[in-house]
């Protein structure tokens, strides 16, 4: 098992939450990518987005068919300026690289915003800690032990 992974299982398990993580060798580095091997549609693969607000990171979830809305986040986090984070700034909050940063389990602790939209699916699939793993969770759970606060983030 990649250290990456475990540290997300470890994590998991830590907030009681058993994370099995799969492994697809054809990689599950975008949401289009993880859908077509896991071989479900692009709406219950779950994107772990990492923002600056105010030049903090801020991590929203949402659904592979979903776009962030950055005013809703903006609103959602009382910002006042909002960015995409780049990859280093990604790594650096989470330590994990952008294709596979999981919701929970980072390096340092980044608030969390989850998309009620994800909550229309009895079960979601998020990164495990790499561009090859992901694992499968219920989408409650993972506003849970994401220590998530749900909010509405998709542009409409």
């Amino acid at each position: 098992m990649h250290r990456n992974v475990k540290a997300v299982v470890d994590a998991g398990a830590k907030q009681g939450l058993t994370v099995e993580a799969k492994t697809f060798p054809e990689g599950t580095k975008t949401a289009a990518d993880a859908a077509a091997a896991i071989g479900v549609e692009l709406g219950p693969i779950v994107k772990s987005l990492v923002f600056l607000v105010d030049d903090r990171p801020v991590m929203a979830l949402m659904s592979g068919d979903n776009f962030l809305d950055e005013a809703k986040l903006l609103a959602a986090t009382g910002g006042t300026k909002v960015g995409r984070a780049d990859a280093d700034a990604v790594r650096a909050a989470t330590g994990f690289p952008i294709g596979g940063v999981p919701p929970f389990g980072h390096r340092t602790p980044v608030p969390v915003l989850v998309d009620e939209d994800l909550l229309r699916f009895s079960e979601v699939w998020a990164a495990a800690g790499t561009w090859t793993d992901v694992f499968p969770v219920a989408p409650k759970e993972l506003v849970r032990v994401a220590s998530g606060s749900l909010a509405d983030l998709a542009k409409r």
